[in-house]
């Protein structure tokens, strides 16, 4: 089932073939790739409070110095079109595995040198400005990583095993989220205070800086996509800009992308990335206990990817967005009404909602099959992208805001409200498609 109208995939003889090793080896480098390179870009998020120490004024109000190193982290975010959009204009019309190969060497030097980085109280204002330098480039990176990524999985795999392929890389992302959480947990177990300032902060970053370019040379053994191979022999290839076609002639599947991804940033950014953050401010969790929860979160996130995906190929991925957005709404309530109780089943309750923001496991496929082949990386990129960047970028800080303004709840009713998008998104298009099916 297509979310729009697209083009179809060029013909391939093992559409229809079950997943092989070599399909298996495929998934599994790209996944752990992608987790290596998204692990360097969510661990600024877990050492938001010792950065606002260390590159701002002491004399900085502390919710003030946290809000700047958001704002700064929202930069990232900001920054995602543009790589995004120039790594997918290459990838639609030289190849999807240079840019995928590409996108984690960018990422890596970054990280590393966030790592090697001083603080305030040696260098003063620049060392502020040298961090939203960093963290630009890696948005850059990141944002021609994931839907370059989400493509390249979704051209190996076969037709009928997009949902799982797409799930199964998605969930390869978030265990870069896991690795940072269970990190910072244990920075924040094992470090005092002191400790963490002086330099227990910078191993997850010189650590990330590795793992990146681990990632780059784990990639020089993937193959490019069939479908690319077969639409360059076939001469099928965008030959115009890519960008200029997609924004002509699928404004819909950009709509439709964008709309989803709004419910995939509010449920990652908020539930998995921000709550251990929120969790001790505003319903006084215990931070080692909060740092706990969120890596069982981060890994029923993992696995919520994977059941997602494999639900999708079976009934569908718009039935299946739709009724997963619903779960998301009642698990997020129920996790903050409880946390606003007490937080007597925290724990629980955190790795359920993990689970069902698993969800976004299936945004991907949504968004590969809104556009056509030769201009599908540039679509998807686009849309995803800007959707992160107007979206993701003000969650943080918004979230933040409102919790200490708003009430408790404001982040689980701002994750209520995107769900409900993406499920009133869904059934449009479920409508559309019966009124457009032919009669039987």
């Amino acid at each position: 089932m297509t979310a729009v109208s697209a083009a179809p995939l060029p013909a391939r003889s093992h559409e229809t073939r079950p997943l092989d090793r070599r399909d298996a080896r495929t998934l599994l480098l790209s996944a752990l790739g992608g987790a290596l390179e998204f692990y360097d870009f969510v661990v600024f998020v877990f050492l938001a409070l010792p950065l606002s120490e260390l590159f701002f004024p002491k004399d900085t109000a502390p919710w003030l110095a946290q809000v700047q190193v958001y704002g700064i982290f929202a930069a990232g975010y900001l920054a995602r079109p543009l790589g995004g959009i120039v790594m997918a204009h290459f990838g639609d019309r030289s190849g999807r595995k240079r840019m995928f190969t590409l996108s984690v060497f960018l990422m890596a030097l970054p990280t590393l040198a966030i790592g090697l980085l001083p603080g305030y109280a040696q260098v003063g204002v620049l060392a502020p400005l040298l961090l939203l330098l960093l963290r630009v480039v890696q948005g850059i990176a990141v944002g021609g990583e994931v839907p370059g990524a989400w493509v390249f999985v979704a051209e190996h795999a076969p037709a009928r095993r997009v949902g799982f392929a797409c799930g199964s890389l998605t969930a390869g992302l978030t265990v870069g989220i896991l690795i940072g959480s269970l990190l910072a947990a244990a920075l924040n177990a094992r470090l005092d205070h002191a400790q963490l300032l002086g330099w227990g902060w910078r191993v997850p970053f010189l650590l990330g800086g590795v793992f990146g370019f681990m990632a780059v040379w784990l990639r020089r053994w993937l193959d490019e996509t069939p479908v690319f191979t077969e639409m360059r022999e076939r001469r099928q290839l965008s030959q115009g800009m890519p960008l200029r076609v997609v924004l002509s002639e699928h404004r819909g599947g950009v709509a439709v992308s964008m709309l989803v991804t709004w419910m995939l940033t509010a449920a990652v950014v908020v539930v998995i990335l921000m709550l251990p953050s929120l969790a001790p401010k505003s319903f006084h969790i215990a931070p080692r206990l909060a740092f706990l929860g969120n890596a069982l979160a981060a890994l029923g996130l993992t696995l919520g990817c994977v059941l997602y995906g494999w639900l999708a190929d079976r009934f569908g991925e718009l039935r299946v967005l739709l009724v997963g957005s619903l779960a998301l709404v009642l698990g997020t309530y129920a996790l903050f009404g409880d946390l606003a109780a007490g937080g007597a089943h925290f724990l629980s309750l955190y790795a359920l909602d993990g689970l069902l923001v698993g969800v976004v496991g299936v945004v991907p496929t949504v968004m590969v099959r809104a556009f056509p082949p030769a201009v599908c990386f540039s679509g998807l990129s686009f849309a995803y992208n800007v959707a992160y960047a107007v979206f993701g970028a003000g969650t943080a800080t918004a979230i933040g805001w409102l919790a200490a303004r708003a009430g408790r709840m404001a982040p689980a009713h701002y994750v209520a409200i995107t769900a409900l998008v993406s499920v009133g998104t869904c059934f449009w298009l479920l409508v559309r498609l019966r009124r457009t099916r032919p009669a039987s």
